[in-house]
């Protein structure tokens, strides 16, 4: 049977999170997230059912783009059964392929050669109960990455905690995202300067780039 997604949309734009930031990208959005993030920039994405294409589909219109760079994002990319086989699908091209997600879906299983940026909710999100323990101990160091967005400093003692319980530095390349009007960068890159761990400061270049409700170009 062929694997079917549900799309929001497909576009190329500046990678503006993770590790690969500034790159050029091609982004597959997926439609639908059973999250409510207090700070949530792609609630359209979220709460939109999308529309159903099949998953070879979607692999050619994203490498159409031009891009060697693939992010699969939302939504939540794993609250949809036909995501794995999609990320498998993009891998299969030769390009490198992103997964962002939010921590709430197993992560075991997926396929080996894509790169997971996972979303780990702070309290500040009203969502940091869905996280799930075990995707922590699936990160690999040197193709994993996690971020923290941040609301407040309250949420950033936390992450810090949370990377020192778990030892996630020796796991996965750690990013602190200030959410846009609620934490000053000055005041996230002050933190990052005596939290005593390798956190990236990771301001979204996107929207610096092409302005708040810019999509991508």
């Amino acid at each position: 049977m062929t694997a079917v997604v549900y799309v929001h949309s497909i576009f190329r734009s500046i990678q503006g999170e993770s590790t690969r930031a500034g790159l050029p990208c091609a982004f597959v959005r997926l439609a639908g997230c059973p999250l409510r993030c207090s700070y949530c920039d792609t609630r359209d994405a979220a709460e939109a059912k999308g529309v159903p294409m099949p998953v070879a589909e979607v692999a050619a219109a994203a490498a159409a783009l031009g891009p060697r760079l693939f992010e699969v994002t939302g939504g939540e990319p794993l609250a949809q059964p036909g995501a794995p086989a999609l990320l498998s699908a993009l891998a299969d091209l030769g390009f490198e392929v992103l997964l962002e997600t939010s921590g709430a879906f197993s992560v075991a299983g997926l396929d080996p050669r894509v790169r997971i940026v996972m979303d780990v909710k702070c309290p500040g999100s009203g969502m940091s109960g869905r996280n799930l323990p075990e995707n922590l101990g699936a990160l690999r160091q040197g193709l994993d990455e996690v971020k923290f967005v941040i609301v407040s400093r309250a949420d950033f003692d936390w992450a810090v905690a949370l990377c020192n319980e778990h030892d996630l530095a020796s796991r996965a390349a750690l990013l602190v995202s200030p959410a846009p009007g609620l934490v000053a960068l000055r005041d996230c890159a002050q933190w990052v300067l005596v939290s005593g761990l390798p956190l990236r400061l990771q301001p979204q270049m996107h929207k610096i780039v092409w302005g708040e409700d810019a999509e991508g170009r």
